[in-house]
């Protein structure tokens, strides 16, 4: 499976997503200095550094391999480690998602029109879904009996004709509205997670391996919904600049040249720079400049 040749020296095997989660889990790891490359027929890519192996593989199956060996560590949604029950150590929660930056949540859905209103109306009835342990511990938890079913794709137009209700995974809920089906309870919220093999966690050089690679994600992922603003403001108006800022910490400042302008520098959520560069610039501010970030470190 791996070239033997690597493998002989120091090299951390991970396994990656391949599938839905593979264009987002690249993107990150390229943000956080490891950039891997395949093409659409290869299941090994490359990657730029020489102490790392990886393969590419279904989310569904890279726990199993984790707690088996096969994988020093793999990066899979935690829905995929409670369905498959592995045995892993579950080293960091990072979050993200092939569609948004939101948690996937695997639901119990029923149509709009169905009587039932809590999982304690589906005592006795029918249930489809890919998860079934997932399914069947939450039952159990529950009290309720009914019957779970695999489902092997479609499962959304399965009610009510072939079963009473699903469990689905959803970002955005989407999907379940088009099909007109109805959220009854959310049975777990699932992040991407890096797990690892137990021994391989007792490696130290491993374990320092992936504390690294860990730190560095979370670098990337915090960097995501946030951008550096830089800015000139004169001397007399730093303080009421300064009291406008929703700053991670308080902002830089340093005194330019002509020593009637600082210079002002911060780190914001992205998400309120539409309205926070116009107010900047009505008390103020000139030269301001929005740049992207590639990774915060708190």
């Amino acid at each position: 499976m791996f070239d033997e040749s690597k493998t002989a020296g120091r090299v951390l095997r991970i396994g990656l997503p391949k599938g839905s989660l593979e264009e987002a889990t690249f993107k990150y790891l390229a943000k956080a200095g490891f950039t891997f490359s395949s093409n659409s027929r290869s299941y090994f890519p490359s990657v730029d550094d020489e102490e790392l192996q990886g393969i590419l593989i279904r989310a569904q199956e890279i726990a199993k391999y984790v707690e088996d060996g096969v994988f020093d560590i793999g990066l899979t949604g935690i829905d995929w480690v409670r369905e498959t029950r592995a045995d892993v150590v579950e080293v960091s929660d990072l979050l993200y998602a092939k569609q948004t930056l939101r948690p996937v949540k695997w639901v119990l859905a029923v149509p709009e029109d169905s009587p039932v209103r809590t999982v304690k109306d589906l005592e006795g009835k029918r249930i489809a879904t890919e998860v079934v342990n997932l399914t069947q511990d939450y039952l159990a938890g529950k009290g309720v009996h009914a019957e779970v079913e695999f489902s092997w794709g479609a499962t959304e137009v399965k009610t009510p004709t072939l079963v009473d209700a699903i469990v689905e995974a959803t970002e955005t809920g989407s999907s379940l509205r088009a099909n007109n089906l109805r959220i009854v309870d959310i049975l777990l919220v699932s992040t991407t997670r890096l797990i690892a093999n137990k021994e391989s966690w007792k490696d130290p050089w491993k374990k320092e391996k992936i504390g690294n690679m860990v730190l560095l994600l979370q670098g990337a992922l915090q960097a995501e919904s946030r951008v550096g603003l830089k800015m000139n403001v004169p001397a007399g108006g730093v303080e009421k600049i300064v009291k406008m800022l929703p700053a991670m910490k308080n902002p830089t400042i340093s005194p330019l040249y002509d020593n009637r302008w600082m210079a002002v520098e911060i780190i914001v959520e992205e998400k309120i720079v539409r309205e926070l560069i116009p107010r900047l610039k009505k008390a103020g501010a000139c030269d301001i400049i929005e740049y992207p970030l590639n990774k915060v470190i708190p």
